[in-house]
């Protein structure tokens, strides 16, 4: 039987496939070039005299100068902090994601290199994939989808082991002293679960753990291939 209503969203799925599907091509063709990076989630909210938006700033300029790549989600906040940085070290590539949103979402202008993206889902393949290191700096439920996910990929080994360390300790506490006493306390989660991550406020630090964990930008380029995800 047809379906009489022309909106239907089952008249429409065959079709939207397309988009999907170019979202990816488009993505993958770009995002290979930018090899290596790092990932940097964080509110879109924080204003640029915050001290988040400070350290966000420093330490993607610190990495920018290790030979790090810089990706973001393109948008205010944190994120215009991380391509800002990028684009201080005057040599990495500041590389912005950008989602279509009815709100917050536009892009800041310290980006190099920009894609705009529908769907989700095909925008956080291209944080993954292309990521060799994962920062997650205060920030709202995008920030903790960013984190978790990742944090789940590598533990179920489904993308190989890559740093990711979390900024920001006061702001972070509530979460990971329920994850200590909730999470593991049940025991949803094994003890080494916790080391899968690294908890800081030292700008060094965090640059020194990427790069220590991640590949050598150095030597990347004979290196490289794409993670195999999913």
């Amino acid at each position: 039987m047809p379906f009489s209503d022309p909106n239907d969203f089952r008249n429409m799925d065959p079709w939207r496939i397309f988009r999907i599907m170019s979202e990816f091509v488009e993505g993958f063709e770009v995002m290979a070039k930018i090899y290596p990076a790092v990932s940097i989630f964080g509110s879109a909210r924080t204003k640029e005299t915050h001290p988040h938006y400070i350290m966000a700033r420093s330490v993607a300029k610190k990495l920018g100068e290790a030979g790090y790549n810089i990706i973001t989600g393109g948008g205010p906040g944190i994120m215009e902090a991380a391509n800002r940085g990028a684009q201080d070290s005057g040599k990495a590539l500041s590389v912005g994601l950008n989602i279509d949103l009815p709100f917050e979402q536009k892009p800041n202008p310290y980006i190099d290199k920009i894609l705009s993206f529908r769907y989700f889902f095909c925008r956080k393949v291209m944080f993954s994939k292309y990521s060799c290191a994962i920062l997650a700096l205060p920030g709202g439920f995008g920030t903790m989808d960013e984190f978790f996910e990742n944090l789940t990929l590598v533990q179920t080994k489904k993308i190989p082991p890559m740093p990711i360390v979390l900024m920001g300790k006061e702001y972070w506490h509530g979460m990971l002293e329920w994850l200590n006493e909730s999470m593991l306390g049940e025991k949803y989660i094994c003890p080494e679960d916790l080391d899968l991550y690294l908890l800081t406020d030292d700008i060094d630090e965090a640059v020194d753990y990427v790069k220590k964990h991640a590949v050598n930008p150095d030597t990347v380029k004979s290196e490289y291939q794409p993670k195999k995800m999913w």
